[in-house]
């Protein structure tokens, strides 16, 4: 039997297919095989079209159908990891209203301070968890401010893995853990955050069914079915944002498990059994997939906009031609601390670490008779490491400690540079794994349809690949170089 994993993200759209029995990935495809387009009419918005999800979706499963030659029918489920915080809204016929306001658009920012101070900050933290900043709920009240006839035809809200398992089942649902990342949660209630919609002035009643993360949520109609190659006996029964997905396909479901990842954006991932929070919510704290109001498991989540999205930038600046293993090889025949050039890599959006400041990235101290492309391209990555140390050490005030990180051997983590530089930092032991988000999704499907009994048995063939531990011999030439490079920063967020 296998198991179908969907990962949505705002650069390409990922497909797994995984042998339920050996846990080995058998097929798998993205598309587009270059980024995936963001629309930006104003500075700090981004928008995407979910009709590109979809149609690139169909693309990369067909390639997995056609590569793996397996019979539809003996598909057992599919599972949906998705780009957290995204607003998609539909009319009664489920059509989209207006293109979905992703991620890293930051136009929310003074709505959701606003509402913190008006609403509280100990009302919005001890049930909230987190001001209601930049994020689902707060852009939903930019919608309702500033586009009234677009707001007033508007059904339901969902997330973008909400969408996609829309289209699949033709049921709008949505699920604990995606509202608490919505900050639509009230943890004390157990229930929605209906103090914070009335604040905002909408129905609790635009939001869709709320159903587990592991169930069976509802089976492929058939139109759906012929058009993607697929049987209506498979179970749509699993769902997750993208950084807890993240967190699942490493086993990370427990007090003291820490997951990262680096692709467009950076993340670091801990999970806690206490309800804590940063009273200034530069990092968040998010219900993880296997939470419940009698057993809590956590999510706390550092994001960073600017990671990978920078070194792809680099990529292009630098020139189309080199690829990113050429690169890799130039940042490390530079020693550490660049000889002093320093990069911000805050240049894709408010940073929530920051206080949801837009800093804007930086270059500093460029030296014309010594810095190379191997100088730029190993202070980049400094510099993506660098923000990941400023925010590990702000999630240590919530009890989160980073001594191992687990992370997929993919993006960012493949070049030693990043993760040579995030071991010799913050003094973690980083594991590398045979996993991705698509893989993860698919394991958690057979968790949600009861083909797997427990976790542990989906994540029996999950396999360490490799383990980074701190050079403690260069442990004061990184502490140096960070510092610096905290100094620069500093001075930019004055």
């Amino acid at each position: 039997m296998y198991l179908l994993g969907f990962d949505i993200g705002s650069s390409s759209v990922k497909v797994s297919l995984v042998d339920g029995e050996s846990g080995r990935c058998v097929a798998s495809s993205y598309h587009p095989k270059t980024e995936m387009p963001i629309t930006a009419h104003q500075p700090g918005w981004a928008e995407q079209e979910p009709g590109i999800w979809w149609t690139n979706l169909k693309t990369a499963l067909h390639d997995v159908l056609r590569s793996s030659q397996v019979q539809p029918d003996s598909i057992e489920s599919i599972g949906i990891s998705y780009q957290m915080h995204g607003l998609v809204m539909v009319d009664r016929n489920q059509q989209v209203i207006r293109p979905a306001i992703i991620w890293c658009d930051s136009r929310a920012t003074e709505i959701g301070e606003k509402a913190f101070q008006e609403m509280g900050s100990d009302y919005c933290l001890t049930n909230l968890l987190n001001s209601p900043g930049n994020f689902t709920a707060s852009k939903l009240k930019w919608v309702k401010e500033n586009e009234t006839a677009l707001f007033e035809k508007v059904h339901k809200i969902m997330l973008p893995g909400d969408y996609i398992a829309m289209l699949l089942t033709g049921e709008i649902q949505t699920t604990i853990s995606g509202l608490s990342e919505g900050i639509m949660w009230n943890f004390k209630k157990n229930s929605l955050a209906e103090n914070l919609f009335h604040h905002y002035g909408f129905s609790p009643d635009l939001v869709p069914e709320v159903v587990p993360t592991f169930t069976i949520q509802g089976t492929i109609r058939r139109e759906v079915a012929r058009e993607l190659g697929l049987s209506t006996r498979t179970k749509i029964s699993y769902r997750a944002g993208d950084q807890p997905n993240n967190a699942l396909s490493l086993n990370v479901l427990n007090p003291g498990e820490i997951a990262a990842t680096a692709g467009t954006s950076g993340v670091v991932y801990g999970v806690s059994n206490e309800i804590k929070y940063d009273s200034l919510s530069r990092v968040n704290t998010f219900a993880h997939v296997n939470h419940t109001a009698e057993n809590p498991r956590l999510g706390v989540l550092l994001c960073i906009n600017g990671t990978g999205i920078l070194n792809a930038w680099m990529k292009r600046i630098i020139g189309e031609s080199i690829s990113y293993d050429q690169m890799n090889q130039l940042a490390s025949s530079i020693p550490i601390g660049s000889q002093g050039l320093t990069v911000l890599p805050f240049g894709n959006g408010a940073e929530r670490m920051l206080n949801n400041r837009n800093v804007g990235a930086a270059l500093s101290q460029i030296n014309f008779n010594l810095h190379s492309r191997g100088h730029l391209l190993r202070a980049a990555q400094e510099g993506i490491v660098f923000s990941f140390k400023y925010g590990m050490d702000l999630m240590q005030q919530t009890g989160i400690s980073t001594a191992v990180i687990r992370a997929g051997q993919a993006n960012m983590f493949l070049s030693p540079v990043f993760r040579n530089t995030l071991a010799g930092v913050t003094g973690a032991v980083i594991e590398l794994y045979n996993t991705d988000g698509a893989t993860g999704a698919a394991r958690g499907a057979g968790i949600g349809s009861g083909y797997y009994s427990h976790p542990e048995e989906a994540f029996a063939t999950l396999r360490k690949l490799e383990s980074i531990t701190p050079d403690t011999s260069k442990a004061g030439e990184y502490e140096d170089a960070y510092n610096k490079w905290k100094q620069v920063l500093e001075k930019a967020i004055l």
